[in-house]
């Protein structure tokens, strides 16, 4: 069983950046893609970022492509989303998740174990 642990989450002004970090712990970590998906107020979870097991393809929301960077370090069992340029509307609990396959992945049932989740609140 891989359990995510999110951090790195809080509050920012509008403009600034914020690196949010998931540890997954669990021998296949390096063999499983990764996920970052985010719940604003009053909406559902949505899909920002993936990534496959080796970080060479990656997907984006087309809400932050060119905001947001996904990258992994699988030595150290551990996803990173680096955001820039946050907008009032990327305020969200995000969450992290873990797909038991190789490759990267918008939808939701596709993954296997989710984190708690920690809020990013941009202020304008």
């Amino acid at each position: 069983q891989v359990q995510p642990v999110e951090s790195g989450g809080g509050l920012v002004q509008a403009g600034g950046s914020l690196r949010l970090s998931c540890a997954a712990s669990g021998r296949t970590f390096g063999s499983n893609a990764m996920g970052w998906f985010r719940r604003a107020p009053g909406k559902e979870r949505e899909f920002v970022s993936a990534l496959s097991w080796n970080g060479r393809n990656t997907i984006y929301a087309d809400s932050v492509k060119g905001r947001f960077t996904i990258s992994r370090d699988n030595a150290k069992s551990t996803v990173y989303l680096q955001m820039r340029d946050l907008k009032p509307e990327d305020t969200a609990v995000y969450y992290c998740a873990v797909r038991y396959g190789p490759s990267p992945s918008t939808y939701i049932p596709d993954y296997d174990y989710w984190g708690q989740g920690t809020q990013v609140t941009v202020s304008s």
